[in-house]
């Protein structure tokens, strides 16, 4: 059974940082893409940044320059750090992974349960 589990997330003022982390552990083959969703209070949940199996990074427009996104691919982790954090980057942040196994050869999504990220003004 695969799981992904993240750590990092809490309390921190405008003009803060935060650094994020996904681990994702079971048996695994290989990991594809990882990433990481927000989900701001009271709307859907929104694609931040995403990073392939070879280390090639994609950001959403409003974190460029703000957020890095990397991974440790000996660890099967994946981390994003967050600087300049605004209020409206407040909400919960999902991470995901396409993981290989046995039974799913081709990969298959799994997802964390999700990282609580307040941005007070």
């Amino acid at each position: 059974q695969v799981q992904l589990v993240e750590s990092g997330g809490g309390l921190v003022q405008a003009g803060g940082s935060l650094r994020l982390s996904c681990a994702a552990s079971g048996t695994i083959d290989s990991i594809n893409a990882m990433g990481w969703y927000h989900q701001a209070p009271g709307k859907q949940r929104e694609l931040v940044a995403v990073i392939s199996s070879g280390g090639s990074p994609n950001y959403e427009d409003s974190v460029k320059g703000r957020f890095t996104i990397s991974r440790d691919n000996a660890k099967n982790t994946v981390y994003l750090e967050m600087n300049v954090l605004k209020p409206e980057d407040t909400g919960v942040y999902y991470c995901y992974a396409n993981i290989a196994t046995r039974v799913h050869f081709y990969g298959m999504v799994y997802w964390g349960k999700g990282t609580l990220v307040t941005v007070s003004s």
